[in-house]
């Protein structure tokens, strides 16, 4: 066994940084046994140098990360500052200098990734991040070596452990939006500022993510179609009931049925209460794969929060201190396919849609027509009226997005609808 130690550099040491510290240290042995070398932690870098962090050095901490990281005798890198600045110019600095990644950088990831795997390739190093996308479950290493060999179809999942907090408090109280969101931040599931999660911008880089390497195919964050789930109300989970469903943000991925384009987009839908991922409660994330030999592959498990995310961090870093001992390189970048990203008015689903209409004799005929006039096949109609007004609640055939948009905003021109209470999509089946 080499007795020299591999040295790692620590770039943030938050919640998720110090657990990996913290790690690093009680499993000092066992991660030398699993590895072949020692592992050290050479240096931490930090924002507040000031702050008491139990059980780190207080000689190894420093406000220099451009020099840390510079430094030259440093294996490995370990980037959980997050954001796209200073972490993209360290990470790349990094591998200037000889250190290979790890990183837990979603946002990143999903809007520079191909520019982070050229450099990695370029200088000989790894990047691994398979704490970026959900937390502790091993999924990013599965599904590009484990399913390396299949063609992957399909990639649906929860993964954002705030929002589906909320969305399963507001299905199993009945609670509305703003009081789940209340109780999640009361408990320290959702931020201050909730807008990353409620609005879906982290589970979109997520998809970004989790699509380029399925498809094998450049997908940027600005290729991921979203929508957030503040719009969701108690209504709609009532409806979701009497269909047999539930509602989660769900982050979807899929190859074209003619294999020629891929999207990538997140939304909140309906998918029945037999799906896998409809069981999903509280702060869990799930990700359901999809694919020609393996078929149905479900994973699943805590997404976020210090300990589950550094699991995945100490992961990667033992497969790249291993790749530096062998003089190797996990994979990297896999885009060989190319496949153009269609945008959202190709997607094809079903659509459960509420309407506030007149309640007189016509109205179901004029929407009827409507819908028929755009090619969008109506499955089932369920109509409840009181003192001359009415919900006309529709849910559909399965239709491309942009006819059902159409269909849309012809309904909001007619007379007898007041509006559009919902439009939902429904996903699973």
């Amino acid at each position: 066994m080499r007795t020299r130690p591999l040295k790692v550099a620590l770039l943030g040491c938050g919640v998720v940084g110090s657990e990996v510290a913290r790690i690093m240290t009680t499993h000092a042995d066992d991660l030398t046994a699993r590895i072949g070398a020692p592992v050290e932690l050479a240096g931490v870098a930090v924002r507040r140098p000031d702050r008491v962090r139990e059980g780190i050095d207080p000689a190894l901490v420093t406000t220099d990360a451009t020099a840390l990281v510079k430094r030259g005798d440093i294996d490995v890198v370990v980037e959980v500052i997050g954001g796209i600045e200073p972490a993209r110019t360290l990470i790349t600095t990094a591998f200037e200098h000889g250190a290979s990644v790890v990183s837990a950088n979603k946002a990143l990831l999903a809007q520079d990734g191909a520019a982070l795997h050229a450099a990695a390739e370029e200088h000989g190093k790894d990047l691994y991040y398979e704490a970026a996308v959900a937390g502790a479950i091993p999924l990013i290493r599965p599904l590009r070596e484990s399913l390396a060999g299949d063609k992957i179809n399909r990639v649906m999942g929860i993964v954002n452990g705030t929002t589906n907090f909320i969305l399963d408090k507001m299905d199993s109280t009945g609670a509305g939006y703003q009081e789940a969101l209340d109780e999640a931040t009361a408990l320290g599931y959702a931020e201050a500022d909730p807008t990353a999660d409620v609005e879906g911008f982290d589970a979109a880089a997520k998809a970004a993510i989790l699509a380029g390497i399925a498809f094998h195919t450049r997908v940027r964050l600005d290729d991921v179609y979203r929508e957030g789930m503040t719009e969701v109300t108690a209504a709609d989970f009532a409806s979701a009931k009497e269909m047999g469903c539930t509602i989660k943000l769900l982050a979807i991925c899929e190859r074209a049925a003619d294999g020629a384009s891929v999207t990538a987009r997140v939304h909140p839908a309906m998918i029945p209460l037999s799906h896998p991922l409809a069981s999903v409660r509280g702060a869990y994330n799930a990700v359901f794969v999809e694919s020609d030999a393996a078929g149905q592959l479900m994973f699943y498990g805590p997404g976020a929060g210090g300990s589950p995310t550094a699991s995945a961090v100490l992961g990667d870093l033992v497969a790249v201190c291993r790749n530096r001992l062998s003089d190797a390189t996990g994979p990297g970048e896999s885009a060989y396919a190319a496949l153009p990203v269609s945008p959202m008015g190709d997607v094809v689903t079903r659509y459960h849609i509420s309407l506030d209409v007149a309640d007189k004799p016509g109205v179901l005929a004029q929407v009827a027509t409507v819908f028929a006039e755009h090619g969008v096949s109506i499955d089932t109609v369920r109509q409840q009226g009181k003192d001359g007004e009415a919900s006309l609640v529709v849910v559909t055939h399965r239709a491309s997005d942009a006819a059902l948009t159409g269909t849309v905003e012809a309904l909001r021109k007619l007379d007898t609808v007041r509006g559009v209470a919902s439009i939902m999509r429904v996903e699973g089946e």
